[in-house]
């Protein structure tokens, strides 16, 4: 597999980059909604980030045995639910707010896996967090029409977090069993798994050129640019270290998305945004108390 450049570039500022280069592949693929629905932009970004990956990895397809395709085929399922729900998410609900929910996923496992008092303070700014963008919840305290959120995109974001989670568990096992091939390995997983949902979505709009042009641009900087530069950066930053930086995502996904698309957001949902992200941050902190 070929070896990145030597890059003079502080690992904190290649976790910042992914994380933007990973909103930015989002607020661009938005607009792409219209032409193609949500699922044939992920089905788009996909199968392009598999064909760019395969290309760069040149994985060995024939090496591995029915045990590890099995896990393969579950860990791809779990990428195509988390970026199939997130997409159809968005759809409906600021990116901010859906990363913020989707966040749930990955703190979930952090939480799960923690046997510390301290935990029980992370889960409740969480949950009230959630609870203030609660659609439910904000109708009964009188929120005005311009903060209540769809409810669908809420659930969306929700299963998006569930496969999240998933994509957490299964990543460590598949990747013991797959080295350093897995991504284009599950991805092609993944992108079969979108192929009917893709196609009914789009049909031959998939194939106009200005389409494919921006799935690839999407792929590149959803995909391969984010897993690149965060592969980079844990060889240099400690984990629970990482795992702090990323609890930034949803702030740096709603600044995006208001700079980009103009989408806005109230008190209440800047709220918590900040609660969530807290939260990750203390639970990731929390795994790793003596590093």
């Amino acid at each position: 597999m070929p070896s990145f450049p030597r890059l003079a570039v502080p690992p904190v500022a290649l976790v910042l980059f992914s994380i933007v280069s990973t909103q930015l592949g989002s607020a661009i693929a938005k607009p792409l909604f219209p032409v193609l629905g949500p699922a044939g932009v992920v089905l788009l970004r996909l199968a392009f980030s598999a064909l760019m990956l395969a290309c760069w990895q040149r994985p060995d397809w024939r090496r591995y045995g029915a045990a590890e395709y099995r896990l393969l085929v579950l860990f791809g399922l779990a990428i195509a639910l988390m970026n199939g729900f997130f997409y159809a998410a968005i759809a409906r609900i600021p990116i901010g707010i859906a990363v913020t929910l989707e966040f749930l996923g990955p703190l979930g496992v952090a939480l799960f896996k923690s046997r510390r008092r301290l935990d029980l303070l992370w889960v409740a700014l969480a949950a009230v967090g959630i609870a203030l963008l609660s659609p439910w919840s904000a109708i009964g305290l009188g929120a005005t029409d311009e903060f209540l959120l769809d409810p669908l995109g809420v659930v969306y974001a929700l299963l998006a977090a569930v496969g999240w989670g998933s994509y957490i568990l299964l990543s460590a096992k598949a990747g013991e069993s797959f080295a350093g091939e897995v991504l284009p390995l599950v991805l092609g997983v993944a992108t079969v798994a979108m192929l009917p949902s893709g196609i009914a979505s789009a049909g031959w709009a998939l194939f106009q050129p200005k389409m494919l042009l921006f799935g690839a641009i999407v792929a590149f900087l959803a995909s391969v640019m984010t897993y690149s530069l965060e592969m980079l950066a844990l060889k240099r930053l400690p984990i629970h270290v990482f795992g702090v930086l990323m609890s930034l995502e949803p702030a740096i996904a709603s600044c995006l998305g208001f700079v980009i698309l103009g989408e806005t957001l109230s008190v209440r949902a800047l709220m918590a945004i900040a609660l969530v992200s807290v939260a990750a941050g203390g639970a990731a902190v929390n795994q790793f108390p003596d590093a």
